[in-house]
């Protein structure tokens, strides 16, 4: 069912990536159900950069049926949520420019825009490491909730 989602939502560039990501162990998939079927998911990780832990909302998906009823807000919100408890300092999402929809439900979340120069402050080189653990592809901008500190890490 996942796979029928991620065909449904993601461009073919992108689906190999999200179905392997999703048969990955690292990292945990939440799913929203409706009368026992799954309806979307969210793929959440966590990473750590000079001992610093954060979190990644790395695919969200929503079957096209099931659309506009919240349902990507509650992933969102509960992706958040579960991070955070398990230690994330911030938590990230990077999505495609032209995605106003998923845009529009991070912003409604409390996700801002963190563009290279934040994000650069933040980990200055290791912001390499940072683009591979939340696995950054051309075209996307780069979201934050709960941004650290402008403490360059490893000062």
């Amino acid at each position: 069912m996942l796979k029928d989602i991620i065909d449904l939502s993601f461009p073919r560039f992108f689906r190999f990536f999200a179905v392997d990501s999703l048969k990955s162990e690292e990292g945990k998939v939440l799913v929203s159900d409706h009368e026992g079927v799954v309806v979307g998911f969210a793929k959440l990780v966590a990473f750590f950069i000079d001992k610093r832990k954060y979190g990644c909302i790395l695919w969200l998906a929503v079957h096209p049926n099931q659309r506009r009823k919240g349902i990507a807000s509650a992933l969102v919100k509960a992706g958040f949520e579960s991070l955070k408890r398990d230690g994330a300092e911030a938590v990230f999402a990077s999505i495609q420019r032209r995605n106003t929809a998923s845009l529009a439900t991070f912003a409604r979340e409390g996700f801002t825009t963190i563009g290279f120069v934040g994000l650069w402050q933040l980990f200055i080189w290791r912001i390499f490491q940072f683009y591979s653990d939340i696995w950054y592809a051309p075209g996307e901008i780069v979201l934050v909730r709960n941004q650290p500190s402008s403490t360059v890490i490893g000062a």
